[in-house]
């Protein structure tokens, strides 16, 4: 029995890995569970599985979520704080680190700190910080088994390999709803659009992310500390049909590949479950519909985000930090239609350009990497809007 802290739970993989957990109520055991600010559903899934503390870090919800749990003798607590002291607890095993963004960061350190093994949904956590996470898990001994459906691949086919052999993994992007498009068409684009994703059922900002091409650019430097690789050794591909989820080519040739339809419950469950393999009854690949599979280089013209975060790869130090800080203000302007789609690009150029750069950072530059980061790619935004008038 497996005892988990799942935190986002009221997000999309927060869900579908509480989907997990009671199709599997042998194995797993839900000990935490924390929301930002979505007390409704919390409450619901806190009155479900009935852990042993629930964490509502928006602090003017905390009075609505401990009176409606006060007679399960489930203890509320609120704030980051309460959070990291969550996660720290001897009655938890797993961490399942599903906040979105940046401020998945702070938790998911502190699981890794108590050694805990840690389901990693926030790529945002390598991007931002990945050689000081990934040092500290191999102090504290704490296992990191990538969610994200592209790393569970490339991880499933390491699984017997050496590190050495490792000639380049290769990340599959679908392309998202607007493959194939050019400028001109995108240029008009909304938010209803952009979250129209062909294969995958996602939140609003990784679907943004997929629209534009960010999303992959994450990815990139995720599996670049993930996986202990050089700029050199990762590389993406579109695969439209998103079977494959990723391959891995080694030294000698040969590439491996994980494939599986798109549903984030498989790699969701194979983290939890690590290194067993649990039956489901999720469905499965019928290659009788599923007979071509197709790839093509990505449009890095037309999709410049994909570029700009290579860049920012390959100049190392605070620019992922300030990559995924300028995006995330970027994502929330388009969502509120104040800011065009491929002025999202233009504006985290900018922004990468404007921060101070910082070539070895600790902890403390990258928070303020992202302040600063967020109060001038914020400033884009607003002079942008002034611009319209």
């Amino acid at each position: 029995m497996q005892r988990l802290a799942i935190l986002g739970s009221t997000g999309s993989i927060g869900t579908q890995a509480l989907e997990v957990v009671q199709a599997n109520p042998s194995l797993f055991r839900v000990e935490v569970l924390s929301a930002h600010s979505n007390s409704k559903l919390v409450i619901e899934q806190a009155r479900a599985f009935k852990p042993s503390v629930v964490v509502i870090t928006d602090e003017t919800k905390y009075k609505e979520v401990k009176d409606a749990l006060l007679m399960l003798q489930i203890k509320v607590l609120s704030g980051e704080q309460a959070l990291v002291e969550a996660v720290q607890s001897d009655a938890v095993d797993i961490v399942v680190a599903a906040i979105v963004g940046f401020a998945g960061l702070r938790s998911t350190l502190a699981a890794v700190d108590a050694g805990k093994r840690v389901a990693l949904a926030n790529k945002e956590t390598l991007v931002v910080a990945g050689e000081i996470v990934m040092k500290r898990a191999a102090e504290k001994n704490a296992a990191i088994i990538p969610v994200d459906s592209e790393h569970s691949a490339i991880f499933q086919c390491l699984v017997g390999e050496q590190p050495e052999t490792i000639e380049k993994v290769i990340l599959t992007a679908s392309g998202g709803p607007f493959l194939g498009r050019k400028p001109n068409y995108l240029v008009n684009v909304k938010a209803s659009h952009a979250l129209q994703h062909p294969n995958w059922s996602m939140g609003a900002k990784i679907s943004i992310d997929s629209a534009t091409l960010m999303n992959k650019g994450l990815e990139m430097i995720e599996a670049k500390w993930m996986f202990n690789l050089t700029n050199e050794q990762v590389d993406v591909i579109v695969h439209p049909q998103s079977i494959i989820h990723s391959m891995v080519q080694f030294t000698d040739g040969s590439v491996k590949a994980q494939m599986g339809l798109p549903d984030m419950k498989l790699p969701i469950q194979y983290a939890l479950a690590y290194p067993q393999r649990i039956p489901n009854t999720f469905k499965r690949v019928d290659f009788k519909e599923h007979s071509k599979l197709s790839f093509e280089p990505v449009d890095y013209k037309t999709f410049r985000n994909l570029s700009i975060a290579r860049e920012a790869m390959e100049r190392g130090g605070n620019a992922p930090c300030v990559l995924n800080a300028a995006n995330e203000v970027m994502v929330t302007a388009f969502l509120q239609n104040r800011v065009g789609f491929l002025e999202m690009s233009d504006m985290i150029e900018k922004t990468l350009q404007s921060v101070s750069f910082i070539e070895h950072p600790q902890l403390e530059d990258c928070i303020s990497s992202d302040i600063e980061a967020r109060e001038i790619a914020t400033e884009f935004v607003k002079k942008s809007q002034l611009s319209m008038y």
